[in-house]
């Protein structure tokens, strides 16, 4: 244990002391002197071996390394800054606590720059040449064996360096030593010996990356800039780029060109008064040149304001963070969250809900799902990839999640624990939930027997906040829906920000709160109905018999509705009844009604038997409907059976079965006594029943279909059946053969050369040569003949 903790200590002295580049090249002779001082130390055992691991197995991405050297100069900015607290003498004359980048093209290597603590020459030996000095042998079997949850107990965060680089030259100068450098390329060695050039830094380090051939990109400004906004924008001191650019610049010309350009001008050319003349010779000539400058550059401009409290951050604030993180300059958010976590994992989060749904959140939802929430350890971002932090429903979140304490692995690239990641899930997933409660709650606590006028700013006020959450629920209503489906365990709380449609208002969504606010007393249900579009399911004779009696019915348009309800099967100890499927019992059934009930069932037993058996192949039964007003049938599912609409869903699916309808399970007629055509048939039925009786059975059997949302299984049987019973209707033999009708020809006249005659002086044209026809002349036409 006490061999662990002491590799501990000098693992948090080597990342606070921000391992950097050089940013001037050594001379010729300096390197001499360099080469003659050098002392040349072996890695600990095993350490190449664990070093080729490092580089080429553990790091998925070579531009980390720019990540890592960053934030240990952060730290070494950090632990000097803490020190100059309590003696700010230590500080000398290098008060600047900042983070220089520079690159040299020519030479392709990139230098970092701290002026952070710095390091001794024993700490350069102890700190950069042995990796996890409690044990490399450990750390080797522990990678191999898959577990990898050793950051903190190994540093490896500098030797990232290598992915990139084919050489690291490491200078450092410490407050109580000169400066050294430490040079290495990867091998089994390395070298440290006094810099030559002396103490040019002041105090801190410099690492030098000098680039492999295939990472030379890293050389580019452009490049690094980007690295430096993706991992360490909100890193807490300011990180400048050397950049280079052009400028215009006026310069004196040369004599020889003012002698050419003056041979050049014309002999011709006015000549002006002597004493303009005398005035011009004092004048030089100069012209415009570009010129390439260097300059510093800060990058990082952006603060976390996460890691501020949230007393001091004003909503403007809030509001330009969001278009930093989203990279939409356009839109403002519809609303965030800003709150810190305690408990079995402290962490800061930034939570924003934009306006606007992407356009192509639903294109792969149940594929490899990542969220827009950004991990940050200490300001450095360690992912933006997340797969498990949100569930899928909430992917169009975005924000940022700030911990000093999470468990990572040892490339700092994922999160190690899953237990941890549930908890940070959990509570980010209540905070987002707590966000919507709040806009989707509209109701007032002040009195209600307020003056007029206050009365109607609350009404307007009500208005506008129900009108914001239906824009809301237009962006991500399906979300929502989704996320009744799949996460049980906030079920409840996600039925409570639904909005449904309903035979009330059809135009103006309702929630289930105010739906049951509106019921009838004792009813003990929701009622609701699925299908294509409103206005289908506002006249389907299915719910006729409920709106007749005042009740209200939920219209459900949407394919994943009908899901959505089979998954909540009831809201606050209220049913949700689909009144489309055939056990739907209708509401105020008394006595009396189930006595006239049971005396209508024996009065039709001949035709229902009659009908059951006609349409066995289909229809498991048929009964006596309660709900029917004006039609006299309609076909419903049965219990088990899939409704009107999930058939359709069904059916229009890539990979649907072709098996038929019985796989969709067989249908419930219902039947209208007091109808018309029902008595009519009943009486056939009872009278031996005919072929035609059949037929028309049949025909209104399938018409039963279309009209309660079914398809026809076999529409050419339904087509010729109903012509048959078409003609019978007209008189005509049901199977009269289709007949040729003669129809006599009319002989045109023979076209005629010679126009009609005409007494007034008419004068007429054909209307083309092959045509028999003649018109006669307008008069502006008359007049140009």
């Amino acid at each position: 244990m006490h061999t662990r903790q002491k590799a501990f200590g000098l693992l948090l002295l080597f990342m606070l002391s921000g391992v950097q580049v050089m940013t001037q090249d050594l001379t010729e002779e300096q390197r001499k002197l360099l080469e003659q001082s050098q002392e040349t130390h072996e890695f600990q055992a095993e350490t190449g071996r664990l070093m080729d691991i490092l580089i080429n197995s553990l790091y998925t991405q070579k531009e980390i390394f720019l990540r890592e050297l960053i934030s240990n100069a952060a730290d070494a900015l950090d632990k000097i800054r803490f020190l100059s607290v309590k003696n700010p003498e230590i500080l000398g004359d290098k008060t600047e606590l900042a983070i220089r980048i520079e690159i040299n093209t020519e030479e392709k290597s990139v230098s970092v720059t701290d002026s952070g603590i710095g390091m001794s020459k024993n700490d350069l030996i102890s700190n950069l040449g042995t990796i996890a000095k409690s044990g490399t042998t450990q750390f080797i079997e522990a990678i191999k064996g898959g577990n990898v949850n050793l950051i903190g107990q190994f540093g490896v965060g500098f030797y990232s360096c290598f992915l990139a680089g084919q050489k690291v030259t490491v200078a450092s100068k410490n407050t109580d030593d000169d400066q050294y450098i430490w040079e290495s390329q990867a091998a089994h060695s390395f070298a440290v010996s006094k810099d030559p050039r002396g103490n040019t830094l002041g105090r801190g380090t410099q690492v030098t990356i000098h680039l492999k051939q295939d990472a030379v990109e890293f050389a580019e400004e452009s490049t690094i800039k980007e690295l430096i906004k993706k991992y360490s924008e909100f890193i807490n001191f300011p990180i400048y780029l050397k950049v280079t650019r052009e400028v215009s610049k006026q310069v004196e010309e040369e004599p020889e060109q003012q002698q050419d350009q003056q041979e050049n001008t014309d002999d011709d050319e006015v000549k002006v008064k002597d004493d303009d003349d005398d005035a011009d010779t004092n004048k030089k000539a100069t012209k415009t040149i570009k010129e390439k400058v260097s300059e510093w550059v800060q990058i990082n401009e952006n603060k976390a304001i996460w890691l501020r409290p949230k007393e001091e951050i004003s909503d403007d604030d809030y509001k330009k963070f969001y278009k930093v993180l989203s990279k939409n300059s356009g839109e403002d958010p519809f609303n965030w969250v800003h709150f810190k976590a305690e408990g079995e994992v402290e962490f800061t989060s930034l939570i924003y809900i934009p306006k606007r749904a992407p356009s192509d959140m639903f294109d792969n939802y149940y594929g490899k799902q990542t969220t827009s929430l950004k991990l940050y350890v200490r300001r450095v971002l360690i992912s933006e990839e997340f797969e498990d932090i949100l569930p899928r429903y909430l992917s169009f979140v975005k924000g940022v999640i700030d911990s000093d304490e999470l468990p990572l692995n040892v490339n700092r690239e994922t999160l190690q624990q899953l237990k941890m990641l549930k908890v940070i899930s959990r509570k980010i997933v209540k905070k987002i939930l707590e966000l919507f409660q709040d806009a989707a709650s509209y109701d007032d606590e002040d009195e209600e027997d307020t003056e007029e006028e206050q009365q109607r700013l609350k009404d307007e006020k009500r208005k506008k906040k129900i009108d914001e959450y239906n824009e809301f629920w237009k962006e991500y209503g399906k979300n929502i829906k989704l996320g009744v489906i799949e996460d049980s365990s906030n079920r409840q709380k996600l039925a409570e920000l639904t909005r449904w449609y309903s035979s009330k208002n059809a135009t103006e969504l309702t929630s289930f709160d105010d739906y049951i606010e509106r019921a009838k007393p004792g009813q003990d249900s929701i009622y609701y109905l699925a299908g294509e579009n409103k206005e289908q399911l506002l006249s389907s004779p299915i719910i006729q018999g409920l709106l007749k009696k005042g009740y209200e019915v939920l219209l459900l348009e949407d394919p994943v509705d009908e899901f959505t309800f089979q998954h909540l099967n009831e809201y606050k100890q209220k049913k949700l009844t689909n009144v489309g499927k055939g056990d739907f019992k209708q509401p105020e059934d008394n006595d009396e009604q189930r006595k006239k009930q049971k005396a209508l069932k024996k009065v039709f037993q001949p035709l229902t038997d009659w009908w059951r058996k006609l349409l066995s192949e289909n229809v498991d039964s048929v009964i006596i409907s309660q709900r029917l007003i004006d039609d006299p049938i309609i076909v419903v599912s049965s219990e088990s059976g899939y409704s009107a609409n999930m058939e359709r869903i069904s059916k229009a699916q890539a990979y649907s079965s072709k098996a038929g309808s019985q796989q969709f399970g067989k249908k419930i007629v219902e039947i209208n006594p007091n109808h018309q055509a029902i008595q009519e048939l009943l009486q056939r039925v009872k009278d031996d029943p005919d072929q035609e009786t059949e037929e028309m059975a049949k025909v209104l059997y399938e018409a039963a279909l279309v009209n309660s949302g079914y398809s026809i299984p076999n529409p050419e049987k339904f087509a010729s059946r109903f012509y048959k019973l078409f003609n019978s209707a007209l008189g005509i033999d049901r199977d009269a053969p289709v007949k040729e009708f003669e129809v006599e020809i009319e002989e045109e006249p023979e076209a005629s050369s010679e126009p009609p005659q005409s007494d007034d002086g008419t004068k007429w044209e054909k209307v083309n040569t092959d045509d028999a026809k003649w018109e006669t002349v307008s008069n502006d036409k008359r007049d140009d003949l």
